[in-house]
């Protein structure tokens, strides 16, 4: 069995481990990454959820995911713009290839095909881990895997499943146990699968259906839809379709605690989620004709695996075993605060601020058959619903008993109510960055990861020189902006003063310029505001037509508020971007 020595191991080549291992090896420590699957990325690429949720605005398209989204748009000619559930939908291939080549750095080692079977400790610290046929020995280990395989494998302590309400005081936990925290430990995991639309006149290969499959539990899945709005919810260039969707759909749940029994088990109910989805994609070509047919030859063939051609390679799993850290993060530190539109900055004992990555999105959970009453976490902003910000804690990040060993995915230190929050794409990549600085920070300053200092951390990926990350949630300002580090260090050395508008208050805006748009379309119509941020443009009859009329929305915090000075029933120019899966106009700049 080969050996390697390093300094930093990522197991898992996931959406965190992924951004873990670019920033360790960017930050000049020696680094090994594992993964099972040819793809990195995780989420975003081998699991096919590539139309993300999440830290959608203008203000937190920083870091590892800031700068996804800005090489998206260099390789992807068609533009982002496709569906109506995500601003960011793109070719998964694309996806995977951009996480590939920045992966190709001379002190990062990736190996593909291992997955862990025993994780290596000497007393309380982990030191490393071996694989099928390699073993790796590493002074700071990460757990990167989609079901937090290190945490079993090194009996690291861990959670998984539900906590009462009288655990924490979580206002959207159970009081007790009841037949859907029983049906469901964890969230719904999703198999995705591409369709492509061949257009009108073709006939697809049919997809065949698996034998005794019950096809009736899919009736009413567009129920409310037209079967175009169904289907564009996932849209993708080049005539794509993503399915992951939630209403009597591809979420699959039967057994989840077959996932951490055993591998056999764990086996039995990915063949049947896979199916399920075959079921699902059966059912919608019976439905909607031959129109619409597998997207083969999107995902890469892998022997003996279940995904490939049309399938993503894995489920789409939405919560894992939970680490038991030395901060675990709670449904409250994710709610705004009373009367504001941004949950508190998580302090620690000494009162510091401990946030090291930012989040955004509503609390979603996804089990079949049922709705869970979430408290809510939303606000109107830039002209549609957005979620409200919160952050993510480094002692989350941490094991409260193990050393040598950080969580950068899923799995960190979270109740299974929050996690419905923090398990969102854009998050763990920014988890995973923050994972990764940390790692190779304790490597070079010879400290195990429950010493670092966090303002060290924060300030190391407030100025790293390939992708700044912010770690203060503010609406009002963008990455680029000059005073950007200047205010993130503001709340950070005065957490008192942050607003709990999450906008910075003295910050002035001033209006894009419209000169820098040209590469935009440009809209001229009648302007109303129906309500407080709901904005339409009306356009006017072309060629004997009727008017247009669309709704603006815009992830620029200057725009959001040149909407709210607008006057209605006065004439306005915009430029942009019509979606016409959505029915918005995206609105860069106004004249």
């Amino acid at each position: 069995m080969d050996e390697l020595v390093t300094d930093v191991l990522v197991v898992g080549g996931g959406t965190g481990g992924t951004a873990a291992a670019i920033q360790a090896a960017r930050q000049g420590v020696k680094t090994v990454l594992v993964s099972e699957y040819p793809w990195l990325g995780g989420m975003l690429t081998s699991a096919g959820v590539c139309a993300p949720d999440g830290n959608e605005l203008a203000a937190f398209q920083t870091g590892i995911w800031g700068a996804f989204l800005q090489e998206l748009q260099q390789r992807q000619p068609e533009g982002l713009d496709h569906a109506w559930v995500s601003f960011f939908t793109y070719n998964p291939r694309i996806g995977a290839a951009i996480f590939a080549d920045w992966s190709q750095l001379p002190n990062l080692q990736w190996i593909t095909g291992q997955t862990p079977q025993e994780v290596l400790k000497q007393g309380d610290c982990v030191v490393g881990v071996r694989f099928e046929s390699l073993t790796v020995h590493a002074q700071v280990t990460l757990d990167g895997t989609e079901l937090g395989d290190l945490l079993a494998l090194g009996e690291v302590p861990h959670r998984w499943g539900w906590e009462l309400q009288s655990q924490w005081g979580e206002p959207s936990a159970p009081t007790e146990c009841n037949e859907l925290t029983q049906r469901y430990p964890v969230q719904a995991p999703t198999w995705v699968v591409l369709l492509r639309d061949f257009a009108a006149a073709a006939s697809a290969a049919e997809i065949p259906a698996m034998p005794q499959a019950n096809l009736e539990q899919f009736r009413g899945a567009w129920e409310g839809y037209s079967p175009e709005a169904f289907l564009n919810y996932g849209r993708l260039p080049g005539n794509l379709l993503m399915l992951n969707w939630p209403q009597q759909g591809n979420d699959y749940g039967k057994g989840l605690q077959r996932l951490v029994e055993s591998e056999p088990a764990k086996l039995e109910f990915l063949q049947e989620a896979r199916w399920h989805t075959q079921n699902f994609a059966h059912f919608i070509q019976a439905q909607l004709g031959r129109r619409y047919g597998l997207a083969t030859g999107t995902f890469p063939a892998m022997p003996g695996s279940l995904g490939g051609g049309a399938y993503a390679l894995h489920p789409y799993y939405r919560e894992s075993r939970r680490l038991q850290g030395l901060v675990t993060i709670k449904e409250p530190d994710i709610l705004p605060l009373t009367g504001g539109q941004a949950a508190a900055l998580p302090l620690n004992r000494t009162g510091d601020v401990e946030a090291i990555a930012i989040g955004n999105y509503a609390n979603d959970h996804h089990y079949p058959g049922y709705d869970l009453a979430l408290k809510p976490k939303a606000i109107r902003w830039g002209g549609r619903w957005s979620g409200t910000p919160f952050t993510i804690p480094y002692g989350a990040l941490v094991p409260g008993q193990t050393d040598g060993f950080l969580v950068c995915e899923k799995n960190i230190s979270v109740s299974h109510i929050a996690n419905g929050a923090t398990r969102l794409q854009p998050v763990v990549l920014g988890i995973g960055q923050a994972a990764g600085m940390a790692a190779a920070l304790c490597v070079q300053r010879n400290c195990q990861p429950r010493d670092l200092p966090v303002r060290v951390l924060q300030e190391s990926l407030l100025q790293d020189p390939t992708a700044p990350a912010a770690v203060v949630p503010l609406l009002n300002l963008v990455p680029g902006d000059p005073d950007w580090l200047q205010w993130q260090r503001y709340y950070l050395e005065r957490p008192d003063a942050y607003p709990s508008s999450g906008g910075c208050p003295s910050l002035k805006l001033l209006p894009a310029p419209v000169q820098a748009q040209t590469h935009l379309q440009s809209f001229t119509g009648v302007f109303r505001c129906q309500e407080p941020q709901h904005y339409t443009l009306t356009l006017p009859a072309l060629d004997q037509g009727q008017e247009q009329i669309w709704t603006l929305v815009t992830l620029q915090p200057q725009v959001n508020e040149q909407l709210q000075a607008c006057v209605n029933g006065k004439k306005l120019t915009i430029y942009g971007w019509p979606n016409l899966a959505g029915n918005w106009l995206r609105v860069q700049a106004i004249a």
